[in-house]
């Protein structure tokens, strides 16, 4: 059965704080960013998360090698310590983020251009229907 990992980084992007959920699953990185509004504690963040995991929109899933996990405790808490003074999220993140800020860019497109097609059918429509009214004799 394959490893399925979480992690979740929270930032503070001016005027902002942001989280950043990571999900790894056999092999592929998909990536959803959060914006909080005010610093959010650590039982804000549960809470969030408990209740709207299952509606968050995660990107596409982009290819990403699985990480070795570090069995020497000391290492381990070297990095999570490293982890903890890093700021902003990796770069495999940022890729996947900006893969699903193309498709909502495309989606956004792709619906705006439907209905400014729909809008100007619709006052054709009128056009049309003025001008028969019109033709008609009294």
């Amino acid at each position: 059965m394959d490893k399925v990992s979480g992690k979740l980084t929270v930032y503070f992007e001016d005027p902002f704080w942001a989280g950043v959920f990571e999900r790894r699953a056999e092999g592929k990185l998909s990536v959803c960013k959060v914006t909080f509004g005010s610093e959010p504690k650590e039982y804000e963040v549960n809470e969030f998360l408990l209740k709207n995991y299952y509606q968050l929109r995660f990107s596409p899933a982009v290819a990403s090698e699985a990480r070795r996990s570090a069995h020497n405790p000391k290492r381990a808490q070297r990095e999570a310590h490293r982890q903890t003074e890093s700021m902003g999220i990796g770069t495999k993140s940022q890729q996947a983020l900006k893969l699903q800020q193309e498709q909502f860019k495309t989606e956004r497109r792709t619906k705006s251009r439907e209905r400014h097609e729909a809008e100007k059918e619709r006052r054709f429509e009128l056009k049309q229907q003025k001008k028969k009214k019109k033709h008609r004799g009294r």
